[in-house]
């Protein structure tokens, strides 16, 4: 069993099905412990549940279904506050949003990965000590 910190790109893909959807529910499956920034994921997962009802892709029934089951995701919260000072340093040090970074900051604090759907997030974490600390949701193969 490993440590992955998972993003909102990925969560939400437990949810609606598109791209990366059936990797994304395969890592859930594996009995890794599963970890997450406490009510950051929630904020993040409504906004892109959101862009897809706007979108005509999601109508409101589902989203407030899915809303409803993101307080019982199977996951490890952690309180943002503690992670805010790493999380402003590593997306100074790569150039990344603290967003993400944020993420990242959770994955070196437990020693773990982020797991995320953001092929261009990883690319360019390539070569950088941050490079460790996260996975691509479609890096099955890989998989330890």
């Amino acid at each position: 069993m490993s440590i992955l910190v998972v993003d909102a790109s990925v969560a939400t893909k437990w949810f609606v099905p598109e791209v990366l959807s059936a990797e994304a529910r395969q890592w859930q499956s594996r009995g890794d412990d599963l970890h997450a920034p406490a009510i950051f994921l929630d904020i993040e997962i409504a906004n892109i549940l959101w862009k897809k009802m706007v979108r005509g892709d999601l109508i409101r029934s589902d989203v407030d279904r899915i809303l409803l089951q993101l307080p019982i995701l199977p996951l490890v919260r952690h309180l943002e506050g503690p992670l805010i000072p790493a999380a402003v340093e590593i997306a100074q040090r790569n150039g990344r949003s603290v967003y993400d970074s944020l993420y990242l900051a959770l994955a070196v604090h437990l020693n773990g990965q982020m797991l995320t759907a953001d092929q261009r997030l990883v690319n360019s974490l390539l070569g950088t000590p941050m490079a460790g600390y996260v996975r691509w949701v479609g890096d099955l193969a890989t998989m330890p």
